[in-house]
């Protein structure tokens, strides 16, 4: 079927905008300002974005089955007590349907305009803090050590984990075009803007994602490297989560060096590059840190409805949901930005003409 349809060709890094640029990529760009329509079918042809998108996109529907799987046996359970004690379980699920998918979605559309690519990544950011917060809503249900069970810290795990999910947000967003309104004119939005030409915004980006998942992981990384003796919650989740974190590492590393298109521009243009990498080792960890969560929470249960603080709507799903409205709210205001520099341009080519 897709024969029929006239695909256009890929372009090199001489062919496209400044804003299109990617490190270490030579050729395989999908055409600048393309339809909806365009960008949907360019899913069909081998470009430098097609398995950033499906390596994403394809885990998201195995993450939608637990989901449902959760779900059905919640509503299927009369026992109340027990149907709550997964409610963070179906909070961290959410934030892992939501990350694929919207990072799936900004590969995808993100050749429409350079304006267009800015908003699609925006959402990535979001998704990507809610997913984070999903992980502190889990962990701090399931996966505290006992020693620090009803701590202070405990208490204040979950909110400052929503705060983190804002942080990493506002500073991802900023990453791009720095902060809005204030950073933001015509010269950036059309083109790769003087403000990411800085050494500043790769940073920034590192430390918005990297931020949230030390904060996260601070009572795994107590209980697993640090934590001797009784309350230390040594079960046989430890050693999935010990490979956890070693993909979670191993995924910031892709991220941060651009290797191996580093090494060698355009010998990894559509397979085997930084991005595509990042985003397979980024979906196994995922797998490895649910199948951790789970083992915590079946045999850490009879403990923790008995020790632990207990689980409400408000500090599960409650939470999760503001934490949404909060970074829509972040995204709002980096897009009102965004729209009122594309209006003000489109003003003054008017203007000219006239």
């Amino acid at each position: 079927m897709f024969s029929l349809i006239k695909l256009p060709r890929s372009l090199t890094i001489n062919q496209v905008p400044k804003g299109f640029h990617e490190d270490g990529i030579l050729s395989g760009y999908r055409q600048p300002y393309s339809s909806a329509r365009e960008c949907v079918l360019s899913l069909f042809q081998l470009t430098n974005e097609t398995l950033n998108i499906w390596t994403h996109f394809l885990p998201t529907w195995f993450f939608l089955w637990k989901l449902l799987m959760v779900a059905l046996a919640m509503m299927e359970d009369k026992e109340e007590g027990h149907s709550r004690y997964q409610w963070p379980l179906l909070a961290y699920l959410l934030s892992c349907c939501i990350y694929p998918l919207a990072s799936s979605c900004a590969h995808t559309f993100s050749s429409m305009s350079v304006g267009a690519r800015h908003i699609c990544f925006f959402f990535d950011y979001g998704a990507i803090s809610l997913y984070s917060l999903g992980s502190a809503v889990a962990y701090s249900s399931y996966t505290f050590p006992e020693k620090w069970v009803n701590s202070t810290f405990h208490h204040w795990y979950v909110s400052l984990a929503v705060l983190n999910s804002i942080i990493c947000t506002t500073l991802a967003c900023c990453s791009r075009l720095g902060l809005p309104f204030l950073h933001y004119n015509a010269d950036n939005i059309k083109g790769l803007p003087d403000y990411q030409a800085t050494r500043l915004t790769k940073p920034l980006r590192i430390v918005a994602f990297a931020y949230p998942f030390f904060y996260d992981n601070i009572p795994l990384f107590y209980r697993l490297f640090v934590c001797v003796g009784e309350g230390c919650t040594a079960n046989e989740a430890n050693g999935v989560h010990h490979v956890h974190i070693q993909l979670a590492f191993l995924t910031g590393f892709l991220f941060t060096t651009h290797l191996p298109e580093r090494l060698a521009p355009g010998s990894f243009d559509y397979i085997g590059h930084s991005h595509q990498l990042f985003h397979v080792f980024a979906i196994a960890g995922t797998v490895l840190q649910m199948k951790a969560i789970e083992l915590d929470m079946v045999l850490r249960q009879t403990w923790l409805q008995t020790h632990s603080p207990p689980i409400t709507f408000g500090n599960t799903l409650g939470v999760f949901l503001v934490s949404v409205a909060a970074n829509l709210c972040v995204i709002y205001i980096f897009c009102l930005a965004l729209f009122s520099e594309e209006r003000q341009k489109m003003s003054n080519i008017n203007k000219g003409c006239l």
